[in-house]
């Protein structure tokens, strides 16, 4: 009974400071920059899909799927090192299986996550915040598991993307998605394409697959995207609504970038 009261003692002594400063040994800093590298990858890689997918005017762009990708990478990288978790001591004196956790922790963010993104009609807004808070919680992870440097370097390149790489996809070239919903007047029946030349001589095309038609009390409603050719040369959305205004048969219509 002694010896048991005396294991239990042991296990609740307060750290030591050879405990703490074992976060910061020479392994220790050598695993924290080979993590760095591996986010630092994983976010260029990142940055390069979501390129396309900015380009193409989509809603998720260079910033969401650089996040996306750093934090997928941090939480796997993390397992190759887990003999080095907790500056390589279980300080509780029991192997506990932090892997459930961790997985645990995802599960649950992601739900918080999907709480953010709104989606009305073409617009998808929230992508950008799903994805940091979900990074987030990745940083948090590793300054559980005592990776403290790589922790300070996911929060640094996750706002990193967050506060430039929005103005690196506004100096990339790349092609602007305008949703565009239009009513026509009883009795008139649109062409697609003639809609298909309308927006081409205005810098336009219309995405394949976006065309919605809805049709009430015999009224025509169309719903599309229009991506620009070129995001230099494009008409701007406001001399695009004066001329949408005049065209033959439209009696009301809205106009909204594409993108969150």
């Amino acid at each position: 009974m002694a010896h048991r009261f005396a294991a239990t003692d042991a296990r609740i002594t307060m750290p030591t400071f050879d405990t703490l400063a074992a976060f910061w040994t020479t392994p220790m800093i050598k695993t924290n920059v080979l993590v760095f590298f591996n986010l630092l990858g994983a976010l260029l890689l990142g940055l390069l899909v979501g390129y396309e997918r900015a380009y193409h005017g989509r809603a998720a762009g260079m910033r969401t799927y650089g996040l996306v990708c750093m934090a997928s990478a941090a939480l796997t990288v993390i397992g190759g090192y887990s003999s080095a978790w907790f500056g390589g001591n279980f300080l509780l004196g029991t192997a506990t299986d932090t892997s459930r956790v961790i997985q645990g922790i995802v599960t649950g963010i992601g739900f918080l996550c999907a709480g953010v993104i709104m989606r009305e009609g073409f617009n998808i807004s929230g992508l950008t915040t799903a994805a940091s808070l979900w990074a987030a919680s990745v940083i948090g992870i590793l300054v559980g598991v005592g990776f403290y440097a790589a922790a300070i370097a996911l929060a640094a390149l996750s706002a990193f993307s967050m506060m430039w790489i929005s103005r690196l996809e506004t100096w990339l070239p790349s092609r602007q998605a305008v949703a565009i919903t239009l009513r026509f007047r009883p009795g008139f029946a649109p062409s697609e394409p003639a809609l298909c030349q309308m927006a081409g001589e205005r810098g336009y095309d219309i995405a394949s697959g976006t065309i919605a038609i809805e049709c009430n009390d015999g009224v025509l409603q169309w719903s599309f995207v229009a991506v620009a050719r070129n995001r230099q040369r494009m008409m701007p959305i406001s001399t695009l609504s004066e001329q949408i205004a005049r065209f033959e048969g439209v009696t009301d219509f809205q106009l909204n970038y594409a993108r969150n």
